[in-house]
């Protein structure tokens, strides 16, 4: 811990599910002392008995506290005293009920940076509905995009909605108001919306539209599926390549590696017109090999040709294995932190834990006083995992 860009900053992470630890763990993988606020119930969001598992939890050390208590929320306040930031993921109102809301820590601590991840924002008709990223992105106008023409949308499974336009952003956030914060000694509010952020994601397309090279329909450009030089081909034993030859010189040295640069139809590569047709004709050539024997005749090439790997044979892959681009603390299969820094390179991140393993160590670590912390464990506002 303490190690990469963001050491020496203290992050309080109210715990929760999905984009709220992915926050957190990014801020964690930098170097950030993050504790993880858990119930001191033994409740955790997420995964019950996996915890060494869920690795979304790497890299910082958990305390569980019951902020329902008088003393469970007068000890946060004392943590909050000491913190940069605090990430908390509940439904607009949640915070304030139990009393933590922005505006009681930002009287205890006025440079606390404090982070809140929703899905439909603080404010809005809809912030205070239930929601999943589906729906997110369903709202924001980026699920419409993804799926084949004459299909239904296909949810891209979590990524857009919860990771991207929600837990990245939402670290992005937390870092561009702990430099201000730097700056000026005054924290503030980081409304961190996944509507907002899938909206966000989709920015080139608008672009796109704009420019008219762009159809809001689905599978029918570049990017989409819709070109044939830009999908995802099967190979003769039921495995996959990913094609993304759009420039010329990449497109002709496609041609080339299959076999098809003395074909006449395919010259025309842009004429939108023959698409299809030259989708079904590439898909022939390319069912004729296996993806091994594919990728060794694309090997070296630019032809932007790769075989599409699954989750258990990525790790395996020779340039992967070159970047060391996916570790295994406790076992457990994982990417490694991202991106990396020349000067303040991340440490390995240490391993999920136990809610409330660390709660001792941690008041002691933050500075609270020896009665304090004894007054919490004899009342029950904070527990010690076994």
């Amino acid at each position: 811990m303490g190690q990469g860009p963001l050491a020496g900053l203290k992050i309080i992470e109210i715990a929760g599910i999905g984009p709220g630890p992915f926050c957190a763990m990014m801020l964690a993988d930098m170097g950030a002392d993050v504790i993880r606020v858990d119930r001191a119930s033994g409740g955790q969001p997420g995964v019950q008995g996996n915890a060494g598992k869920d690795v979304l939890n790497r890299g910082r050390r958990s305390i569980a506290v019951d902020l329902k208590s008088p003393d469970g929320k007068a000890l946060l306040l004392q943590l909050v005293a000491r913190a940069d930031g605090l990430v908390e993921g509940f439904r607009p109102g949640v915070m304030e009920r139990l009393g933590l809301g922005p505006e009681v820590c930002h009287q205890t601590n006025a440079a606390l940076v404090y982070g809140r991840m929703t899905g439909w924002g603080q404010q809005g008709p809809w912030a205070h509905m239930a929601g999943h990223d589906i729906n997110y992105i369903a709202l924001a106008g980026a699920l419409h995009a993804f799926g084949r023409k004459g299909e239904a949308p296909t949810p891209p499974i979590n990524m857009v909605g919860d990771f991207g336009g929600g837990g990245m952003l939402m670290a992005f956030g937390m870092v561009c108001g702990l430099l201000n914060a730097g700056r000026t000694g005054q924290g503030q509010v980081i409304d961190g919306a996944m509507i907002d952020g899938s909206a966000l994601l989709m920015t080139m397309i608008h672009a796109f539209m704009a420019m008219g090279i762009w159809k809001d329909e689905r599978g029918v450009n570049m990017l989409d599926t819709g070109a044939h030089f830009y999908d995802v081909y099967e190979t003769s034993d039921g495995k996959y390549l990913a094609v993304g030859s759009i420039e010329p010189q990449f497109y002709g040295e496609l041609l080339r590696l299959t076999g098809l640069s003395e074909d006449p139809a395919f010259y025309a590569q842009m004429d939108r017109d023959q698409w299809d047709t030259l989708r079904e004709r590439l898909k022939v050539v390319i069912k004729t090999k296996t993806r091994a024997q594919w990728e060794e005749i694309f090997e070296g090439s630019d032809a932007c040709v790769a075989p599409v790997l699954s989750l258990s044979e990525a790790p395996d892959h020779p340039h992967n294995k070159a970047r060391a681009m996916f570790i295994s603390p406790g076992g457990v299969p994982q990417a490694a932190p991202a991106p990396r820094f020349s000067q303040t390179p991340a440490g390995t991140p240490t391993l999920p834990p136990v809610p409330g393993e660390h709660s001792q160590e941690i008041l002691r670590d933050w500075g609270v006083s020896e009665p304090d912390i004894t007054r919490v464990f004899e009342t029950g506002a904070v527990a010690q995992a076994s």
